[in-house]
């Protein structure tokens, strides 16, 4: 009888010895599962939401081909947790520059002065630097441009552009009117049909979407004749803060950039936005 109750008490220990390591384990994996959630970077992108299609707003939320990128890009790397802001353009790059945003989409080009403070990604898209003009104004060059007056923003690709043409052509000036980063390209266009100023520069998928969305009849986009030998002419890019931290994400988002060249999904983002394929060549991300 004792002998007897000795293997049952026995028993109900073995049992309880069970139970509580069963419980440990899953304390334990409670625990590695709750620390590999919390083990998330926030990635800030900023945008100005005003450079359709490269990015704009929808319902109150940041769209257009760099933002849906970016987004397809932190889809592959589970390790960040991606937020987007949108902020007028000047507070594009400035923020960055601060480190308040890790990331910038925003129909970025690369110039020399940038290349030495933030790191480049590898291309999004490739388009033609264009002119807006009234329909009866014939523009191939900068030169066309001479005398003609135009808005720009402060930081802006196209102002440092127009700004280098000025000084190799003191004689031809092109009159350059500086407005805030928070007025719309869509509002400078409308500058140009109503007459207050001669033309915009930009890349010509902007000029042609906004026009069409905006009813522009008036004006038409012809293409500027490059006189740059510039390998970056023409691409755009997301733009990081350059420091480790930075790095480590230029070369993380490269990788996933490549595979989604690769597998088509820049394209499909490409026709949607864009209405046709503005992806650079594979040769681009190697």
């Amino acid at each position: 009888m004792r002998t007897y109750q000795k293997i049952i008490v026995s028993a109900l220990a073995l049992s309880a010895a069970v139970a509580l390591v069963a419980c440990g384990k899953s304390s334990t994996n409670k625990s590695s599962e709750t620390s590999k959630t919390t083990d998330v970077t926030t990635i800030t992108v900023a945008t100005d939401a005003d450079t359709k299609p490269f990015t704009y707003s929808e319902n109150n939320q940041a769209t257009g081909y760099d933002v849906e990128v970016a987004r397809a890009v932190f889809k592959e790397l589970p390790e960040y947790k991606l937020k987007v802001e949108i902020t007028d353009f000047d507070s594009v790059v400035a923020g960055v520059d601060s480190g308040r945003y890790q990331l910038a989409a925003n129909d970025i080009g690369w110039n020399k002065d940038r290349a030495e403070k933030y790191y480049f990604s590898a291309p999004l898209s490739k388009s033609n630097n264009a002119v807006a003009v009234k329909s009866d104004l014939k523009v191939k060059t900068l030169g066309d441009l001479a005398g003609k007056s135009t808005e720009v923003l402060p930081s802006a690709n196209f102002t440092t552009i127009l700004s280098k043409y000025n000084d190799a052509n003191p004689d031809k000036q092109v009159k350059l009117n500086y407005v805030d980063g928070s007025y719309p390209t869509a509002s400078r266009l409308a500058d140009v049909d109503s007459g207050k100023i001669d033309f915009l520069l930009y890349d010509a998928i902007s000029l042609k979407t906004i026009i069409k969305d905006k009813g522009l009849d008036t004006l038409k986009v012809n293409n500027i004749e490059s006189e740059s030998t510039d390998p970056h002419d023409g691409f755009e890019y997301f733009l990081y803060t350059k420091d480790e931290k930075g790095k480590e994400l230029q070369t993380k988002v490269d990788k996933v950039l490549k595979k989604l060249q690769s597998n088509g999904t820049l394209k499909e983002l490409s026709e949607k936005y864009f209405g046709g394929d503005f992806v650079p060549s594979a040769d681009a991300y190697k």
